[in-house]
């Protein structure tokens, strides 16, 4: 890599950041930025769109809800409103996501989309370019999160369909599918979700199982199942829970293999932890299979101009597709030069110690545990950071590269 100095003639506009470098502007990001701010610590935040939390605001479907009590899904240092119902709507978290960054003074840059961010050894900084603007800092902070990119699988013959497929990320309401057949790829939370959601605006959906899952009640004895095994948790082993949760869902829920939905051989919060797959948190959907009001289907073979085959041999036709196939990370397409993460974006050391990496990089919102991973992640970082953090230093202690960028930058200092 050239040095600072090199840098500095091909870089028009440049931006010296006192503290971290924040890319993305959702939940894991406001966290940490407000973590950092009660240690007097400032930060900017660079979003690729043009507000906070856009995975939300402009990627999930109308009837969506927390799937979690709201007391698992609050922020650090500010929870949700009393008033709040125990399951937040999809308006409601946006809401309480807008306040949280009011309260602590967050403003992120948006509309500064990352095309890059490599270490500069030669500098000792993080140089993260945007369309229009270089930021430098000794820190960067990733919490782009694992749901940054629609997963699109590829399946044999869908070009060939009528119409356009549907994936989750641009679904809104069943209201668009009066009528229709709809064929739904995907039985995650929102395969069934939005299944349950077409049934309810008169479409007749047909669901496709691809792989094992665990389907739990919402709640056991008026206590959601999530907080329920978190409390077991502390008591007994994962594997006492594992079974405890699969013998109340039976008792509650019935043998779902009947109905096609086959059980991965480890239990539902094992699964969770090795895989990152989350249960299935039943909602209603499952009233709905066992009446066959939504049809279960198995594996697609092909996709026909007008349909579908089937690995059980099975055709059918279909008005329309919604790929239920879940979100990715986009790490790997901007953070050059660093092995911290897999080549599927995610960091190479599991939670709990996945949260910091070398040179001043951090990452927030990658441990497959929700917002609660969220919030210990956030804290971390802003200790850790603030152990480090010297108002000012930066100007006295620099090498000769460095004051050349540092002077580039200083009519752009945040």
């Amino acid at each position: 890599m050239g040095s600072c100095k090199e840098k500095e003639e091909s870089t028009p506009m440049c931006a010296w950041v006192q503290g971290p470098i924040i890319v993305g502007a959702g939940p894991s990001g406001l966290a940490v930025s407000a973590c950092l701010s009660e240690h007097g610590v400032p930060s900017v935040i660079l979003e690729r769109s043009n507000c906070i939390a856009s995975l939300w605001q402009q990627r999930t479907y109308d009837r969506l809800k927390l799937h979690l009590p709201k007391r698992f899904c609050a922020l650090p240092l500010l929870g949700f409103p009393q008033n709040f119902p125990k399951y937040p709507t999809k308006e409601q978290f946006i809401s309480y996501m807008e306040d949280y960054a009011t309260h602590f003074s967050i403003k992120p840059k948006f509309n500064q989309n990352v095309q890059s961010a490599v270490f500069d050894s030669s500098c000792g900084y993080w140089r993260v370019k945007t369309l229009d603007m270089e930021y430098n800092s000794r820190w960067l902070i990733v919490a782009t999160g694992e749901n940054a990119e629609p997963i699109i699988p590829e399946i044999v013959g869908i070009e060939r369909f009528h119409a356009p497929p549907v994936h989750t990320s641009e679904y809104k309401s069943g209201s668009y599918f009066k009528n229709h057949k709809v064929l739904v790829i995907g039985c995650g939370n929102s395969g069934m979700e939005i299944s349950l959601d077409l049934c309810r605006h008169k479409a007749v959906p047909h669901l496709v199982v691809r792989n094992t899952v665990h389907v739990l009640p919402r709640e056991m004895f008026g206590i959601s199942s999530f907080g329920l095994a978190m409390a077991l948790l502390k008591l007994f082993p994962l594997s006492v829970v594992d079974k405890f949760l699969l013998l109340m869902s039976y008792f509650t829920l019935g043998n779902t293999e009947k109905l096609g939905l086959h059980r991965p051989k480890t239990g539902p919060m094992e699964h969770k932890n090795v895989t990152g797959k989350t249960p299935v948190l039943d909602v209603g959907a499952l009233s709905k299979i066992k009446s066959g009001k939504i049809k279960v289907m198995a594996g697609v073979k092909e996709i026909t101009r007008n349909g579908a085959k089937f690995m059980d041999g099975q055709e059918k036709e279909f008005d329309s597709i919604i790929l239920a196939t879940g979100y990715k990370s986009n790490v790997p397409s901007w953070l050059k030069g660093c092995d911290f993460f897999t080549k599927d974006g995610m960091p190479k050391t599991p939670f709990p110690n996945g949260w910091k990496g070398e040179n001043g990089l951090y990452t927030v919102g990658f441990t497959r545990r929700g917002l609660l991973g969220t919030a210990s992640d956030a804290n971390k970082i802003a200790k850790d950071i603030a152990d480090q953090w010297r108002p000012g230093e930066d100007w006295k202690t620099i090498s000769n590269s460095q004051i050349i960028l540092l002077k580039n930058c200083n009519k752009n200092k945040f």
